[in-house]
């Protein structure tokens, strides 16, 4: 059995393919990356770093400082060691930012991409509160309000059809895409004394169906993809979603929605 025939585990990536398809992130992290005015002597936790990619970028921003790389998946975590390996003041931890391994160590919490996959975002920001200094800042993105609204509602319908149905008995949204209100009421219940959150519209389209499909299997589908055991079916699956597509306006487009949040403790 080949490693494309398997279902993906439902709480792991696929890292090496994310490092490669995943520039939509990169580029809006790196956007994210020029809001944060750096001395250089930070001490700075990339929270859900992925394959590193963005990290790296951080670390060359902070070149006298401390960047503690951390990521759930275990994939993520080898791949962004091996990026960051060139990168001495670099260190990769895998955890959860549920339950943040550190108190008061941090300067900076930078993430993007990361947490609308979590789903208790109260118990979110009570950790990373408590893992900056004081005068400590959070500067983040992740996908809020309507993001993706399209795109789920579709594999919604379709999973619920009779081919499907029965591979998505119980199925749970595993996102959270909040709106900036409750984010900014729960940072401030976590403690943060100043907190600014908007949403920024960032539509995606694709050159082609087979970079759409690349794409979504690896990132955005991944969730209902692991629903499926069968290779054949998870393929009539994704397919059907990749066709849906064609029909777009312009086609291959993911209505992306970006929740950006910038916090301080003081």
């Amino acid at each position: 059995m080949t490693e494309h025939s398997r279902a993906p585990a439902p709480g792991e990536w696929n890292a090496t393919a994310y490092h490669e398809v995943s520039e939509p992130q990169f580029a809006w992290g790196l956007r994210v990356l020029d809001r944060v005015p750096l001395v250089g002597d930070e001490r700075v936790l990339d929270a859900g770093c992925g394959s590193g990619r963005l990290t790296k970028e951080l670390a060359a921003r902070a070149p006298m400082g401390i960047v503690v790389a951390c990521d759930l998946s275990a994939n993520m975590a080898r791949t962004a060691a091996e990026t960051l390996d060139d990168s001495p003041a670099c260190c990769v931890v895998r955890a959860d930012l549920s339950r943040v391994p550190f108190r008061g160590a941090f300067d900076l919490i930078f993430s993007t991409a990361t947490f609308h996959w979590i789903q208790d975002h109260a118990r979110l920001f009570a950790e990373l509160r408590g893992a900056l200094r004081p005068r400590g800042r959070l500067e983040a993105q992740c996908g809020g309000g309507p993001n993706l609204a399209v795109l789920h509602a579709r594999a919604d319908a379709i999973a619920a059809g009779p081919q499907f149905r029965s591979q998505f008995a119980g199925w749970q949204e595993p996102w959270n895409f909040a709106t900036p209100a409750e984010t900014e009421s729960r940072l401030r219940a976590a403690g943060f004394r100043a907190a600014r959150c908007w949403l920024e519209h960032a539509p995606t389209t694709f050159p082609s169906a087979d970079r759409y499909r690349e794409f979504a299997q690896t990132v955005v589908l991944r969730p209902y993809l692991a629903r499926v055991s069968d290779h054949a079916l998870r393929t009539r699956y994704l397919e059907a979603l990749v066709a849906a597509a064609a029909d777009d306006d312009p086609p291959f487009t993911l209505d992306y929605w970006r929740l950006n949040i910038s916090a301080t403790t003081m």
